[in-house]
């Protein structure tokens, strides 16, 4: 069985960018998981003695804070300065982009609208920065149930589809006098998308790694099952089973933006340990 890798795959820039950040500060604490992949974070914290705060009550009064490359909410920034220690910025300058534009366009009077998971770190962030009425959602019917004014911005979590973007984009054009369309969708997201995306349709079998809480991976996983059946989301070595790769000519395989390479390398050891 050949295994191919997608032309696009793994670790973005945001999160290179992060996990640098948090080797130069050994020590320190991370308010919430600095990216969504739990081996990666257990490696900073066995080399790099990163310790994993959950919660603003968690961080020592004192201590170094490195804030997540999702961001974390306006008002959690400004308490966490009050700790006293030295607060390391390592939100991803895609997400910073967005809590920008949410601010501005809110102080000028627009609604905002978020295409995005409102339980997610990104989003809780993003719309934090709103001074005015600010809505996440994931669908048009969503926004059906919104009673919107005149004036619309909106911007998208920076991980979606862009396809999915578009049909609540389009829906707000046509019933809104004035509609402010921000593609906030990181590049690296569209590049792995279209990536898995090719190497999906070829493939017997697809196998996406990631976190299994990141937004992400969860999209090329969506992506994947739709043109190979047998598509598989995993975080480890530990979950691959020969099964899957019984009978099959090509094994394709792509990773979220928070998979570091050492566990892709890892699960394609293991593949090839199966010997099919």
């Amino acid at each position: 069985m050949e295994i191919a890798l997608a032309k696009n795959y793994g670790f973005c820039f945001g999160v290179k960018r992060a996990i640098k950040i948090a080797e130069e500060h050994p020590g320190s604490s991370t308010l919430g998981p600095l990216i969504h992949n739990n081996l990666e974070i257990e490696r900073l914290k066995k080399d790099f003695g990163v310790s994993l705060a959950n919660s603003l009550e968690e961080v020592k009064a004192g201590q170094a804070t490195v804030i997540r490359t999702h961001g974390i909410p306006k008002n959690d920034l400004e308490r966490l300065k009050e700790k006293g220690g030295e607060v390391i910025d390592a939100t991803c300058p895609f997400v910073t982009k967005p809590q920008q534009i949410v601010e501005e366009m809110s102080k000028e009077g627009y609604d905002i609208v978020i295409f995005g998971d409102e339980n997610h770190p990104e989003i809780k962030g993003v719309m934090s920065y709103a001074v005015g009425p600010v809505y996440a959602v994931l669908s048009v019917e969503q926004l059906e149930k919104l009673h919107l004014k005149e004036r619309v911005a909106v911007v998208a979590q920076t991980t979606r589809k862009i396809e999915e973007y578009n049909k609540i984009v389009n829906y707000l054009i046509p019933r809104h006098k004035e509609v402010r369309v921000f593609n906030t969708i990181c590049n690296a997201t569209f590049e792995n998308q279209d990536a898995a995306k090719e190497l999906a349709q070829k493939a017997d079998v697809m196998i996406v790694i990631g976190g299994k809480q990141s937004s992400n991976t969860k999209q090329l996983f969506s992506i994947c099952k739709k043109f190979c059946h047998d598509s598989y989301h995993i975080e480890s070595k530990d979950e691959l089973k020969k099964s899957w790769f019984e009978n099959k000519k090509l094994c394709g395989i792509t990773a979220g933006a928070s998979t570091p390479e050492w566990i892709i390398e890892e699960i394609i050891g293991k593949i090839r340990e199966f010997k099919v």
